[in-house]
């Protein structure tokens, strides 16, 4: 963090205030990623330039003196170049819009009004990473309820920053920085002034810290002076060789006349976690800056999410966290809710110092005890204000059924007073798994984080986000007494995500696939009866700034969420099944005629496309084409039964409905039949490819990144092979799952993948792989690739060496959505 953050943090300048808005929108998030990092055409270096295109002979000599003709990047012709001068310059003024990660608010030192912090970042296309900043402001209400946000004048940047962490008093920051080699990890504690202390951790005591929002547990002891958190375990030991041979006795040092071997190979968690050692929990002293292994935990534990218990007058305090067990090997973990866990509490022997500061006794008899036992998955504990009970989100439907994600459950346990914990807690149901909601109705919880203070005042309702059909609202949700309340507003198809509280109050970022994002603030408007529902309000900020242009063109355009009827209703096995499902429909608001359709389908399966602001979906928007974003049966948000109709039906429902959804825009007069193209990545691509063969006449363009092409060959090298079961068997491919499919499951799978369709493709494809994807390995892409091309079927390849799944690389991500719109312009006008 930048040393300058006192000031930014003290200056305020006055930019709007709030008023009442009618409608509302959520934050970008989308679960379908394109992106790319693969030099193909040349970009400047100029911060904000565009694609640059080779300059006409004419313009450089005199024709008499004509030299070597200038060669075009590969894969371009002329007619693409220009495209790409184009294009490119558009797609960057969307790409630079800022996004806010994280939010904090803190009681100001006069009592009056608060001070909010935001965490903030841009992509860097010259660095190819993301820029991260601070942004401050001062939130007031003047004396006609009005709220105003000062905000500072300029950001500071957080430079070599990985997370962020104020204290519960708001007094102190933790500032945490990994390291990018053997270097030692460091941790600041800066006051509202300056730097008031600094720690180096050797690689000796522990790898890097974890970040990454899942294993992540970085948790505050109520006097602020202990620090729990995660981080990698040191590396272990390895055989050593010399000129002599082996060298007896093992050792972590480097010396320049020997070398380490490798020594024995360990699983990791898969995709995201190459690399990375297995997640340890540890204690430091920030007096002293002594750090202490928290003992007593299974080797066979991976840790995380770790909570300080409330403290109880003479007694050792406690630390809950979440362990899942590798038993029999690490399945991959990213978006994968169906991997067992448990909430485990570990006693931390404490003693009053001199200077009457916690330090820690020896860890040695600290004893483990499984909380969850009775319950498949718990996950992000939270402790309620008086510390009476603790409140944790489990995804027992993902687990017990095998969807890698499923409807998620609330529950509850009572803290003993008395510090006596046990592993027959009984465990309170608060929210059950929903099944099938009546319409309108709650359709059950999808949360994919909880804030680490989610509490209004009362002590017992939290406030959370959550995903509703196609929109992510916000919730309160009484622990107490089970009941559920949407508070942003009923009436609005924008989508909502909570950012942070400020006392009762909420603030929050809404958007819409048409609309960046706002940063709204919501007040409870009776807070005694909590009848007459929530105010929002409108906070103008410059986080969100984006370019004329850009405005201009989202403007012009619409969107709708459209109701899509079951069509083969005989075949529902349930009632939840049978229900419609959505699709976002996003078009112009000028054009008479419709516009080329893009189809665009999300992955997992059992994940969701959300009414929020995407800037690559926006940006296919804007350069004149029509999307339909397709929630089809099998994604979250609409109820257990809808979501569990999928496994066992990849390949075929899925696809049907993706098929009628564009048969009801094409009825409507919202598409013109012969011009509609498909995207997908993952199970969208799985998606993609599967419709350009069942459906070769339907599209006359596709694209599809990190595709799942071939389940057969898919199994034995994903990171997930257990999905390769469920989604092609159904519930029952859990009980089936072997590390070694026989010949009759490896024929399944080849009949329900899109591989058993390609001699019917004629759709021209572009494909977009990372070529370190644990998930989906480059070889599926690439065989499906070379395949259309062998039977004639325009294809194109581009392949970013050093992305994963996600594809999320700032520069990768440029280019590939630049390259999905070239390709489409190219095959739809």
């Amino acid at each position: 963090m930048s040393r300058t953050l006192a000031l930014a943090l003290a200056s305020f300048k006055t930019l709007s205030i709030c008023s009442v808005t009618s409608s509302a929108a959520s934050p970008p998030f989308s679960p379908l990623f394109f992106s790319s990092q693969r030099r193909l055409p040349l970009f400047n270096s100029t911060p904000f330039s565009h694609y640059t295109k080779h300059p006409p002979a004419a313009l450089a000599m005199d024709s008499s003196k004509v030299g070597p003709v200038k060669e075009l990047p590969v894969g371009l012709d002329e007619a693409t170049e220009e495209d790409y001068a184009s294009q490119s310059k558009l797609l960057q003024e969307f790409t630079s819009i800022s996004s806010i990660d994280k939010a904090w608010v803190f009681k100001s030192e006069s009592g009056i009004g608060s001070q909010a912090m935001f965490s903030v970042s841009q992509p860097n296309l010259l660095t190819n990473k993301r820029r991260k900043y601070m942004l401050s402001s001062s939130i007031s209400t003047d004396t006609n309820n009005n709220v105003n946000f000062q905000w500072a004048p300029f950001p500071v940047e957080m430079t070599g920053v990985s997370i962020t962490v104020p204290s519960p008093s708001g007094s102190k920051l933790l500032v945490i920085r990994n390291p990018e080699n053997e270097s030692p990890t460091q941790f600041e504690i800066w006051s509202s002034s300056q730097l008031e202390k600094e720690f180096q951790i050797p690689q000796s005591t522990h790898g890097s810290v974890y970040v990454d929002g899942w294993f992540e547990g970085i948790s505050w002891n109520s006097d602020e002076s202990l620090l729990a958190y995660v981080a990698e375990e040191p590396s272990p030991c390895k055989p050593s060789f010399d000129y002599q041979g082996y060298k007896q006795g093992a050792t972590k040092d480097k010396e320049c006349t020997s070398w380490k071997g490798q020594g024995d190979w360990e699983e990791e968690w898969g995709e995201c976690y190459a690399g990375k050692r297995q997640p340890a929990l540890f204690v430091i002293n920030l007096n002293s800056g002594k750090v202490h292994a928290v003992k007593g935990i299974e080797k066979s534990l991976s840790v995380g999410q770790v909570v300080w218990a409330p403290p109880v007058e003479g007694i050792d305090q406690h630390l809950v966290f979440v362990g899942w067990l590798a038993e029999p090997r690490k399945l991959g973990i990213k978006y994968c809710y169906n991997r067992p866990c448990a909430l485990y509490v570990v006693k931390v022997p404490l003693y009053k110092s001199e200077a009457a500061e916690s330090d820690i006794k020896s860890l040695e008899e600290s004893t483990v005890v499984n909380l969850t036992q009775s319950i498949s998955s718990a996950f992000f504990p939270r402790f309620s204000p008086d510390g009476k009970f603790l409140v944790f989100l489990s995804a027992k439907a993902s687990v017990d059924s095998g969807a890698h994600s499923a409807t998620d459950s609330l529950h509850r346990i009572d803290w003993p007073t008395d510090g006596k914990l046990s592993s027959s807690t009984k465990i309170i149901d608060v929210v059950p798994v929903v099944n099938c909601a009546e319409d309108g109705q709650f359709p059950g919880l999808y949360c994919s984080s909880f804030l680490s203070k989610p509490w209004l005042s009362d002590g017992c309702t939290m406030v959370l986000s959550s995903y509703w059909h196609s929109c992510q609202v916000i919730l309160s949700v009484n622990v107490l007494s089970g009941e559920v309340l949407r508070i942003s507003p009923a009436d609005s198809v924008f989508s909502w995500n909570m950012l942070t509280l400020d006392g009762d109050n909420v603030i929050a970022v809404c958007s819409s696939p048409v609309d960046v994002p706002q940063i709204r603030y919501g007040r409870l408007v009776d807070k005694v009866n909590n009848t007459t529902g929530w105010h929002w309000l409108n906070v103008s900020s410059p986080i969100f700034k984006c370019s004329e242009k850009v405005m201009s063109l989202l403007s012009h355009l619409q969107f709708g969420i459209l109701q899509i009827q079951v069509q083969d209703v005989s075949d529902c096995l349930t009632k939840g099944a049978a229900k419609p499902f959505e699709a976002i429909f996003v078009s112009s608001k000028v054009n008479d005629a419709p516009d080329p359709l893009i189809v665009v389908l999300h992955g997992g399966p059992h994940s969701v496309s959300l009414s929020s602001y995407s800037k690559a979906l926006a940006f296919l928007s804007s350069i004149g084409f029509s999307l339909l974003i397709v929630n089809y049966r099998g994604s979250v948000g609409f109820g257990e039964e809808a979501l569990q109709s999928l496994p066992g039906k990849i390949g075929s429902q899925d696809v049907n409905d993706v098929l009628t959804a564009i048969d009801h825009v094409i009825e409507k007069g919202l598409a013109n039949p012969s011009k509609i193209a498909v995207l997908g990545g993952s199970h969208g691509g799985f998606l993609t490819t599967h419709l350009i063969g069942q459906a070769p006449d339907k599209f006359v363009a596709a694209a599809a990144r990190n595709p799942v092409c071939n389940l057969s060959s898919m199994v034995g090298i994903t990171d997930i092979p257990d999905w390769c079961y469920v989604e092609s068997y159904g519930t029952n491919g859990k009980t089936i799952f072997t590390e070694a499919p026989t010949a009759e499951h490896l024929t399944h799978f080849y009949n329900k993948s899109p591989i058993s369709h390609i001699s019917k493709v004629k759709a021209p494809t572009i494909f977009l792989l990372g070529a370190q994807d644990l998930r989906v390995p480059v070889s599926n892409g690439l065989q499906y690739a070379r395949a259309l091309k062998e039977r004639g079927v325009e294809t194109k390849v581009i392949l970013f060496p050093n992305d994963i799944h996600g594809i999320e690389r700032p520069q990768s991500d440029f280019e590939s959505f630049l390259n999905i719109g070239v390709w489409f312009k190219k095959y739809c006008k």
